[in-house]
Order: structure tokens, then C-alpha cells, then sequence
């Protein structure tokens, strides 16, 4: 996922000083000058992390596809990077990441929020001031009771089973299981949330936590009214309270979002949000070659994954000036790669793993996704541009790139295994770029014995009822699992909290740490909580990274980039440090 995060540099600066948590840079870097420079020429990178076509213009159809549903648009049941940028144009949470060209995009800034949250208590309490005037698409004015109802509902993860757990782990004495359709007073999150008047907010944690600007900015904290929540059907029409709101949503279809006639941009001065077009549609199920033929004609506006064309695609354009001047190689703070599903036998052989992690072909596992183009081979799991990340490879991934048979033999004679094993690897069927690194992996281990079975689970439940559900995962002996997952926001915590802690596994599925269960890396986890010095916390990450890849838990595949293909239909189009796509609520169209 999920994935981003960070407040203004000066808040950031003062959170350092506090901070049990190292308030870094942006989710991601992309690979423009991050300066906010702005052109009108079509040329490579031209809206990398700066300003294509600028423009204030509003009206027209923005016209988005993708090959897939995602989990949600919910804004308390979603991970996706895609749906927490999108999500920007209909919802607003306490705070949000700034939607402007490169750095400055990676500063998180009030939204529904008068200002920055407020600490106390060693940063164990968290007070917010909500904006007045601010309404409901009906009319009906927010308050703090309605935010105190969205983040309550986040936290009832059998209903909403998708979204981090955040809220679960930090505010104080939630009870196991919580459900807000349960407790409808919310009396039992009486100790956890305060709301004394409606334009305050405070929420008590059970630990300190100096970045807890991060958790302001989640979808989640973007207010819900009680009676008009429907649950798990609520994603069908979530009410809006920003510029746009919902015409219709076809869960099979798509979505067609339109103006909010009760949107006052006057309570909106810090955003950034364009709000250019008239009308933003959104198509499911489009073929991936149909979306880069269409965009290439100009008959569609934007891929709305962000994860760049595909391979086959990538080739045409670089190999075409005229073409390649219409994409942006954009950086993110994500890795690509394949979890061991530990509970899987004998992927809960450390050896068996290891065995893997030699024999696997990694120069083949960046071909999935294009070549250099789309990443760097990964030697461990944070990527370089995460805030005190080091580059480490234990097991020879870059000297060996297409594996070390020898080394993989070995490791399957220790873990018992000599003449391999048979396991499935799981991928989202909807992505050539995930099956490509399944049918990689297939042909490099099974030189070594070692029999995969590709298996494709749909995106939108991906998570929710299959690779990220245990008991399925499980059953259906799912031992590999590929993934990618971009950081909340760039520290340690922010990149490995959600992938690595074991805690964090929930039965009742919508996963994002798929397998990794390591009860020093948990320990290592809750040093790094309690440590105020910046260097010392980095390091600690940097260990847990570390005791990950001794474990051999995941197959690191690649620190990713995406090639965005930008048609001219476009106007004020640019890529930030918070979203590494572009950023959805400041693009509008070029007007004729």
C-alpha cells in the first residue's frame, strides 16, 4: 500500500526534536528537481516533480481507468496509494499531504483541521481544532462527534477489514474487536477519544508517538455522519465534503464523482486542491493494453494505478522520441517483492527460504516490471530514499543476479529438502508486471527443484479474502506471496511497521504483513517506539531490516520507479514526494 506522509519543514523539525519516531521526508523522491518548477513543452520528466502545462482553468471530463477495483473508496476501509490520492477530491481528513510539484507535495498540512495537532502528555495526547463552516454535501455542518464516528468505525476491522491498523495499536485501551455498529455511544472509547465541544478533538494513546500528524492525515479521520453509515456498503456513496461528490458507483463499472455545490474553498486555504475539472469518471476493468493504447491516443486522461505502463509499452515509448517526451520516470518509496508465508510448510524452514532467496533470478524479477527503468534490484527491504536506510546484501543479489544454483542446493540439503519442494507463489491477476515476476521465479527454482504454482486473486480482495486472509493463505498453501508496498510515510516506522510486525496480523484478513512473524523484529519494533534519539532510531530499522533478511522472511525484488505516460490532454499536471503519481487533486485539462 498503502503508503505516504509529513507535516511543514518546520513542524517537522520541531516533531524531531520530540519525536519517538523519525518525521523524514516525503513517502518518496521522485527523480525531478522536487523544485516547482513549471513548463508547457512536452519533453521527458517534464512533470516529474514539477509543473506540466500549468493552468487554473476549471471544466471538462477527467477520464481515469484501471485494470481493477481497488479495496475500497471508503476512506476508512482503503490501503491504496491511488485511492488515499484520489480520495483527496471527496473527502477531507484533519490533515492531508499538500497538493503541489515535488517537495513541497511531501509536507502534510491542515485540511479539516484549523491547525497542526497539538501535544501534551509526552505526546501521549493529541488535541485538534476542527474549521467552522465546513459542511456536509447535504448541507449539514461538520463537527468533531462526526471525525470522533469515522475513526471509531476504522477501527472495526471485520466490517472494514482494509486500512492500517494505526488507530487499533495506538489509542488507548481499545477493546479487542471493537465494533462501532456494536457500541453505537462509542462508550468504550471513552478513555481514547474526547470530542468536549464539536470543534475539538483529542485522542489519548497508549504510548507516546511524536508523529501522530501522520495518522491525522489518513482517510480514516475524514468525518463520517453516524446515520448515514451503511458499513461494508458505505464505499458505494461516501459523503463528501470536499470539492466533488458521487453521482454514481457501479461496483463493477466504476465511478463518476461531479461538483459539490456545498464545498466553500474559503475553508480550504491550505490544501493546494485545484478542483479543475467539471467531472472526474472512473472506469473498472480496463484492459492494461487498452489503457496505454488509449492514453497514447488521447482518448483517456490518466492510468489511475500510478504504477506506470506496461513493460511491453515502456519499450515503444523509450525507444520514440516523440513519445518518450510524454512520460515522467518518477521514484517512489516503494518496494516490490514476495513474502514467505511462514505458517506454510516448509517455508517455516528458515533454510527452505534461504534456498529461494539464492536460486531466485533477480535480474528477471526487474524485467517484470522493465528493467532499470522500473527499479533497482533490492539487496534488503527499505528502499535509499527512506530517512536512515542502509543499502545491505547478505546474500550476493547483486553479484549473482540471476542466482547462485550452488548456494540454493545447499540451503535446501540444511533445511531437509534436497531435492526441492512444491509451493504456490500468489499474484494480483489484474497485473502482467506481478504475474511476469511469478512465472520468473517458476523457471528460476525450478532449476533447483523447486515447483511453483501461480495462483491469481483479484485486487480488490486480494488482501481481504485471500493472500492477506491466514486462514485461506493457509489452506490453499499459498507460501509465496507477491506484493508492493510503498511507505505511509518515509521513516522506518512508516515503511516497515505495517509489513514486518507479526502484531499486526488480524484472522479475519485484509492483511498488509503477509507472513513475516519474528518476535525480535516486534521487539526491535517497540525499542525504536521508545527511543528519542534520531541516529539511535534509525539504526534500530535499520536492524530490523536486517533480522528480516537474516530470517530470509521476504524476497526483496525491486526500489521501484514508474513510468507515467502524461497525454496532452493534461494541463497542470505534475508528480510530488507525497503521492510519487501524479497528484490527482491539483490535474486538470488542457483547455482548446
Amino acid at each position: 500500500m498503502r503508503w505516504n506522509r509529513i507535516t511543514t519543514v518546520t513542524a517537522v523539525s520541531a516533531a524531531v526534536a520530540l519525536s519517538l519516531v523519525a518525521c523524514g521526508g516525503p513517502k518518496a523522491s521522485p527523480g525531478g528537481s522536487g523544485g516547482g518548477e513549471s513548463t508547457a513543452t512536452a519533453e521527458f520528466d517534464a512533470a516529474n516533480g514539477k509543473i506540466f502545462n500549468p493552468s487554473d482553468k476549471k471544466g471538462g471530463t477527467l477520464r481515469m481507468a484501471i485494470t481493477e477495483k481497488w479495496d475500497s473508496t471508503d476512506p476508512g476501509d482503503t490501503y491504496y496509494g491511488l485511492s488515499w490520492n484520489l480520495a483527496r477530491n471527496y473527502v477531507r481528513p484533519l490533515m492531508v499531504f499538500k497538493s503541489a510539484p515535488g517537495k513541497e507535495g511531501g509536507k502534510v498540512v491542515p485540511d479539516l483541521a484549523e491547525a497542526p495537532g497539538v501535544p501534551s502528555d509526552d505526546a501521549k495526547t493529541w488535541t485538534y481544532k476542527i474549521r467552522k463552516g465546513i459542511k456536509f454535501e447535504d448541507g449539514t455542518e461538520v463537527t468533531s462527534k462526526d471525525v470522533k464516528y469515522a475513526v471509531a468505525r476504522s477501527l472495526d476491522k471485520e466490517t472494514l477489514p482494509n486500512g492500517p491498523t494505526y488507530f487499533n495499536d495506538f489509542l488507548l485501551d481499545v477493546p479487542k474487536g471493537y465494533s462501532v455498529y456494536k457500541d453505537k455511544s462509542m462508550a468504550q472509547l471513552a478513555k481514547a477519544i474526547e470530542t468536549p465541544d464539536d470543534q475539538t478533538i483529542v485522542f489519548h494513546l497508549n504510548k507516546s508517538f511524536a508523529g501522530f500528524d501522520y495518522f491525522a492525515q489518513l482517510p480514516a479521520t475524514a468525518p463520517v455522519p453516524q446515520a448515514k453509515d451503511t458499513g461494508s456498503k458505505y464505499q458505494l456513496h461516501p459523503i463528501s465534503t470536499g470539492p466533488y461528490k458521487f453521482e454514481s458507483n457501479d461496483a463493477s463499472k466504476g465511478f463518476t464523482l461531479v461538483r459539490n455545490d456545498q464545498y466553500d474553498p474559503s475553508t480550504d486555504p491550505e490544501s493546494g486542491r485545484k478542483a479543475l475539472p467539471d467531472k472526474i469518471t472512473v472506469a473498472y476493468n480496463v484492459n492494461g493494453a487498452d489503457i496505454d493504447n488509449r492514453l497514447q491516443a488521447g482518448d483517456l486522461d490518466v492510468d489511475i494505478a500510478g504504477t506506470g505502463v506496461l513493460a511491453e509499452t515502456q519499450a515503444k515509448l523509450l525507444a520514440d522520441p516523440k513519445l518518450k517526451a510524454h512520460t515522467d520516470n518518477v521514484l517512489s518509496t516503494r518496494l516490490n517483492f514476495t513474502v514467505f508465508n511462514s505458517e506454510v510448510k516448509p517455508l517455516d524452514n528458515v533454510d527452505c527460504r534461504k534456498a529461494i532467496l539464492y536460486a531466485a533470478d533477480h535480474e528477471g524479477y526487474q524485467r517484470a516490471y522493465g528493467g532499470p527503468v522500473g527499479g533497482d534490484i533490492a539487496t534488503n527491504m527499505m528502499p535509499p530514499s527512506v530517512a536512515g536506510a542502509q543499502k545491505f546484501d547478505d546474500y550476493g543479489f547483486e553479484q549473482d543476479k540471476n542466482g547462485n544454483p550452488d548456494k540454493a542446493k545447499a540451503a535446501l540439503q540444511a533445511c531437509g529438502m534436497p531435492n526441492g519442494f512444491s509451493t504456490n507463489i500468489a499474484y494480483r491477476a489484474d497485473r502482467p508486471k506481478e504475474k511476469a515476476v511469478a512465472e520468473s521465479l517458476q523457471q528460476s527454482l525450478a532449476k533447483v527443484g523447486i515447483k511453483l504454482t501461480p495462483k491469481g486473486f483479484p485486487t480488490g480482495d486480494y488482501t481481504k479474502l485471500y493472500a492477506g486472509k491466514p486462514d485461506y493463505a493457509k489452506a490453499n498453501n499459498l507460501g509465496m506471496i507477491v506484493y508492493s508496498w510503498g511507505a505511509d510515510w518515509p521513516d522506518g516506522f512508516g515503511f516497515l511497521s505495517q509489513i514486518v510486525d507479526s502484531r499486526v496480523i488480524r484472522a479475519a484478513g485484509g492483511n498488509t504483513n503477509l507472513g513475516v512473524r519474528i518476535p525480535e523484529v516486534d521487539q526491535l519494533i517497540d525499542k525504536a517506539l521508545t527511543t528519542t534519539d534520531e541516529a539511535a532510531r534509525n539504526q534500530i530499522w535499520v536492524d530490523v531490516d536486517k533480522k528480516v533478511m537474516e530470517q530470509a522472511a521476504v524476497l526483496p525484488g525491486i526500489w521501484a520507479k514508474a513510468l507515467l505516460y502524461r497525454p496532452d490532454t493534461l494541463a497542470n499536471v505534475y508528480s510530488n514526494d507525497g503521492q510519487n503519481m501524479y497528484d490527482y487533486a491539483g490535474i486538470g485539462l488542457a483547455q482548446k
